[in-house]
């Protein structure tokens, strides 16, 4: 395969892309430059300044990863992979606490977390295992199982540090790819069906014996009536439906936030959806989640484009995993789901979230370069062929 001429990048993804990143950038100022300045003496662009930084770092990688072909990109995975292992096995040890999770760690101005690469690499490991075993791969013992220890492994890694939520969204995303990947899911639900009884007494043992996870299930459990503990459990919950029930139709005005004055914790980040509802409205609450909508089912196409089995598999699991973390972002603001606290991609204030996620995207607009440039090879000789007919008709005149 020819791979020293590439096409163009997806124009639609990389225009969404930006949008978004533009918009949840606005979003962040206007959640956290009121609270910045009071903790940061006076620096309403605290918040604001580091997410820039991490969004230029971002757009770089996202520029280095588009122009890396996939076959290249393959080879350097199991590099990725153990990199990530042993950041995930250290994290725990030297990385640092914020509010009782050793999740980061601390380089220079940035806080680099471990598990947002973690999701990247899983999905990457799984797609180069996939695509070398091929129909291997629906081997019960060869295939499926080693997918799955891997899969498992990871995750518990990070549930130690604790990350709950993290550990969730890096298991559905390769299950997707996995099931994408064409495992049998026979076996699957097999497997589920176990692992499902499995977890249950694990986590009815962790309740009995951890008053700090049962706290946690607390949480998770809230969502079934948060008002029967308005000031303890059932808060924060209370206080992100208050800010969509104050936007109303058309919002209360960029930057007209109430709930975001200490109502709700960290508005720039889990809750920040809140914040676009309260200040946008339900009208613009919706256009921003059609401009989302868009954007993920345009990461779908461009994977499902690729004719190379990983490339395909690896634009799955890259847009499947942003979808997913997004659904749990939104589901958990607006009480739909358990609250897990998740941040929304390309709009919540992280600097690794916004990092890996440019960079990852960075991989689906270099699989689309690919498929751009077949697409252009065929045009051109279709143009040529007419061309050439034209002159024979021409000439026979």
């Amino acid at each position: 395969m020819n791979t020293t001429r590439r096409g163009t990048p997806d124009f639609l993804l990389l225009l969404l892309t930006f949008t978004l990143v533009t918009f949840g950038l606005i979003m962040v100022f206007s959640a956290s430059s009121m609270s910045a300045a009071y903790y940061y003496s006076g620096d309403a662009l605290y918040f604001t300044k580091k997410q820039i930084l991490g969004i230029v770092l971002g757009i770089i990688g996202m520029f280095i990863c588009m122009n890396i072909h996939h076959t290249k990109l393959k080879k350097l995975t199991p590099l990725f992979f153990i990199g990530v292992l042993i950041a995930l096995v250290l994290v725990p040890f030297i990385g640092i606490d914020v509010k009782g999770a050793r999740s980061w760690f601390a380089i220079g101005p940035l806080q680099l977390q471990p598990s947002e690469f973690a999701k990247v690499a899983v999905v990457m490991y799984l797609a180069a295992l996939i695509s070398k075993k091929e129909d291997r791969f629906r081997d019960f013992k060869k295939g499926l199982i080693p997918a799955l220890v891997i899969v498992g492994m990871v995750a518990f890694l990070i549930m130690l540090q604790p990350d709950f939520g993290s550990a969730a969204i890096l298991f559905m995303g390769a299950l997707l790819v996995i099931i994408v990947g064409g495992a049998n899911l026979k076996q699957l639900a097999f497997l589920g069906a176990i692992g499902g009884a499995l977890a249950s007494f694990v986590l009815v043992i962790m309740f009995l014996v951890n008053s700090e996870f049962g706290y946690r299930m607390e949480r998770i459990t809230t969502f079934l009536d948060p008002w029967a503990d308005e000031t303890g459990a059932g808060f924060h919950v209370i206080q992100s439906l208050y800010a969509f029930g104050h936007g109303g139709w058309t919002g209360a005005g960029f930057g007209q936030s109430i709930q975001k004055l200490h109502f709700l914790p960290a508005p720039h980040n889990d809750f920040i959806f809140s914040i676009i509802g309260e200040e946008l409205g339900f009208l613009g609450s919706s256009l921003f989640l059609l401009v989302y909508l868009l954007f993920i089912w345009r990461g779908i196409i461009v994977a499902l484009r690729a004719t190379d089995t990983f490339a395909s598999l690896t634009g799955i699991g890259i847009i499947g995993t942003i979808a997913i973390q997004a659904l749990i972002n939104l589901g958990g603001v607006t009480n739909s789901i358990p609250l897990t606290g998740v941040t929304l991609p390309l709009i919540s204030y992280g600097g690794t979230s916004v990092l890996v996620t440019l960079a990852s995207l960075g991989i689906l607009l270099g699989i689309s370069r690919d498929y751009n440039r077949e697409a252009e090879e065929a045009h051109s000789r279709g143009s040529a062929a007419a061309h050439n007919t034209r002159r024979k008709q021409a000439a026979s005149r």
